[in-house]
């Protein structure tokens, strides 16, 4: 089955505590603190690989996650850092943020690219020791990797697109032209996935060329194949329009050429607005009247216009050059730029957001990101209670109960652990 969209979860690895430690030797006096530090979390990377052609192994499976890093240990032993987390998807995979629609990624060159970054391993309490403090209790504790939802869609790496109404010749054309070996049947809807192929001109020259299915009047709205395959043209730099002009199907060539236009436009004003190279094909079942009748039309829309019939291969090597001839005059394929602004966060890459909730007189903080910060400190000993203290005031915890009105004495509870407010 051919998958080309997905939504996915995807966790960066959370970096490793750094470690509380004193040296301890026989004969040792005053080893002094020798915690390491945490190591860093894996990264979530995203490579193109062009043995994939759908997003179907992401049909079931939508979460994923790289490894955490390890604490830090004693003996300014530093944790071992997270391994990153390397996911494969086709060439041309688009990551996007689901409701803003902002680019997190174009997976389009060989550059692997890194979309979650895996958060820093907090320092130990090795860091933290100097002349007036020596003895420090306490270490910094790791950031957090980042999480992002993300939308994939798949976006056809190709160079021309064929769009037409069924049956008129497109899977045709694609195969007597390139190496694909599309269904071809004398009925309505025989491809029922983008087929692509690359055409040789020799000399090394080449260009890739894309049969999107589906198109008939009212796809855009979603009849038919709907618009689903219509932005596998969205990086086209060409469009070949291919039109029945026997009229075999009981339809209007004009009639076709300005349906399959008017869904063009209403999926995208900017694809309706494409280079366009029309293509009269079946001339060896139509008679000349119908073809200059089209042809006029045609020509004075403004279109470069073109004859053949793709079932006999008469002019498809004439249509070949000529498309050739005009990519060489277009700009290469479209890839889009990723969003920066998704990527803000704190200096220190922490979420310090928080909630407080007054209830029965006691101020209960919620704080995910303090958490870890308690886990790694001596609430006992005075200097890492300063050390706690502080990341209150920077966070603007403190600013935010004086706001709501404590005094002192009032009890604050942060996940369990309570404490008397003193200014």
């Amino acid at each position: 089955m051919f998958i080309d969209k997905a939504k996915i979860v995807i966790q960066a690895g959370n970096g490793g505590n750094g470690c509380v430690s004193f040296h301890r030797e026989k004969y040792v006096a005053s080893g002094g603190p020798d915690g390491g530090d945490g190591g860093r979390g894996g990264d979530v990377i995203f490579v193109a690989d062009d043995n994939l052609s759908t997003l179907a192994d992401f049909r079931f499976r939508h979460k994923f996650a790289a490894q955490n890093g390890e604490n830090g240990r004693s003996s300014n032993c530093t944790g071992r850092s997270g391994e990153d987390l390397v996911i494969r998807v086709p060439r041309g995979t688009l990551l996007t943020d689901p409701e803003t629609g902002r680019v997190f990624a174009d997976i389009s060159s060989k550059e692997p690219v890194i979309v979650a970054h895996g958060g820093k391993g907090g320092a130990g309490n090795q860091h933290f020791a100097t002349a007036t403090r020596q003895i420090p209790r306490f270490a910094k504790p790791g950031t957090p990797g980042e999480r992002f939802e993300i939308q994939m869609e798949l976006k056809l790496l190709a160079d021309v697109g064929l769009v037409g109404f069924p049956n008129v010749g497109k899977s045709t054309f694609i195969s007597v032209v390139s190496g694909a070996k599309p269904k071809i049947a004398n009925y309505h809807f025989t491809t029922l996935s983008p087929v692509l192929g690359v055409v040789s001109l020799g000399e090394g020259k080449s260009f890739v060329m894309a049969d999107i299915p589906g198109l008939i009047e009212g796809a855009s709205e979603g009849i038919g194949l709907g618009h689903e395959f219509l932005r596998h043209v969205d990086r086209c730099r060409v469009i070949v329009h291919i039109v029945d002009v026997s009229g075999s199907e009981g339809r209007d060539p004009i009639e076709d050429f300005q349906a399959i236009n008017t869904e063009l436009a209403k999926f995208s004003e900017e694809l309706g607005s494409r280079p366009q190279i029309v293509v009269a094909n079946k001339i060896d079942l139509a008679d000349e009247e119908q073809i200059e009748r089209f042809r006029s039309f045609v020509e004075e829309a403004g279109y470069a216009f073109f004859t053949m019939s793709a079932a006999t291969t008469e002019g498809t090597r004439k249509l070949v050059e000529a498309i050739a001839q005009k990519l060489d005059t277009l700009p290469p394929i479209l890839q889009y730029e990723s969003d920066p602004s998704l990527y803000v966060k704190p200096e220190d890459g922490t979420d310090r957001s928080f909630e407080i909730t007054v209830e029965h007189g006691v101020y209960y903080i919620d704080a995910p990101f303090l958490e870890s910060i308690l886990s790694v400190a001596d609430m006992e000993d005075y200097e890492s209670l300063q050390y706690f203290q502080r990341v209150l005031h920077t966070s603007g915890i403190y600013d935010k109960l004086e706001e709501l009105g404590i005094e002192d004495g009032n009890t604050v509870d942060i996940n369990g652990f309570q404490f008397e407010f003193i200014h």
